[in-house]
């Protein structure tokens, strides 16, 4: 794969400007440079780099990478046009998608480029061992109903007299934990520990040591081939009551310009065209977070093994 450049940029939805001032192209130039975000999840960053691999190697364009929190300063970013394309967002997750994108509503000023393939789902979660089996701690612990029930069980010097929960970790994921703890009547804290690996390699710690937890995770994920985990349920989702519910399951999609699909055609075409499935996408995550490979590589040898995959994503 071509080299990436990777500008990191400290981003929010009211600081973006900032961001996007440390030398990248803005928006896509004769010379068929386009700038795209990095996610800050491995999934989000695997799905974006299959497409940009066929957008180097296959058909001639630079891919300016930026590196910035996830959520509305991505839409900011792109109705600015200091982006070009995003991927893999999560509809749950994505608070100003009515707002912009036709498909919801919006006023079209963010242009919706097809079904990314991977289909989601978050909840939280308990080990196996908290709720199953001799000796476990909390053997009626099943759905949001039962969590005030064994809230000392999960009390941390952190969180006083209310339980910890290990919520999402990152803020512009805008998941409203405290504000669901609160529309529920639950007596517990969400805990925000700022990234994907803090979070994760937190989860496992415990379950190391057989501690109780509660946490927020989604699936597709190695989490839960790693752990063996039980889903707490959640009230059934509804846009209407949220945040006192559940997230719906996700059907992620890829966004970008508007324009796009006039300046760049065939590089909207193909961002449309793409599809990768859970199970493509989870073999890549597993090598990267788990293995510790580089993610650049894990795809380019992904995507030689499995040309018979993607080469129809791209337009004639």
């Amino acid at each position: 794969m071509k080299f990436m450049k990777s500008i990191k940029a400290v981003a929010t939805t009211g600081a973006m400007v900032a961001g996007f001032a440390l030398g990248t192209t803005g928006t896509a130039t004769a010379s068929g440079t386009l700038v795209a975000p990095d996610a800050d999840w491995t999934g989000g960053v695997v799905t974006c780099r299959v497409i940009q691999y066929i957008l180097e190697n296959e058909m001639g364009y630079e891919i300016d990478n930026i590196i910035m929190p996830s959520g509305p300063a991505v839409m900011e970013g792109i109705r600015a046009g200091d982006l070009d394309f995003a991927c893999e967002s999560w509809p749950s997750y994505s608070t100003t998608k009515d707002k912009y994108i036709t498909e919801w509503g919006g006023d079209g000023s963010v242009a919706k480029l097809g079904d990314s393939g991977i289909v989601g789902t978050s909840s939280y979660f308990v080990p196996r061992y908290l709720v199953e089996g001799d000796g476990a701690l909390a053997p009626d612990l099943k759905t949001w109903e039962d969590m005030n029930k064994y809230s000392d069980l999960f009390k941390s010097v952190e969180t006083g007299d209310k339980g910890r929960l290990l919520g999402c970790p990152v803020a512009a994921w805008q998941c409203e934990d405290q504000k669901r703890m609160d529309a529920l009547g639950l007596n517990y804290h969400p805990v925000e520990l700022g990234s994907e690996t803090a979070h994760w390699a937190e989860m496992q710690a415990a379950f190391s040591r057989k501690e109780p937890f509660i946490a927020y995770a989604w699936s597709p994920h190695w989490i839960h081939a790693a752990l063996d985990l039980v889903e707490i349920e959640l009230p059934a989702h509804s846009d209407e009551l949220w945040p006192a519910t559940g997230w719906a399951k996700d059907v992620t999609y890829n966004y970008g310009k508007p324009s796009l699909m006039t300046d760049h055609p065939k590089a909207a075409q193909l961002i449309i065209n793409s599809n990768l499935g859970n199970v493509q996408q989870a073999g890549m995550i597993l090598a990267v977070d788990i293995d510790g490979r580089d993610i650049d590589e894990v795809v380019e040898e992904w995507m030689e093994a499995n040309r018979d995959v993607w080469e129809a994503w791209i337009p004639e």
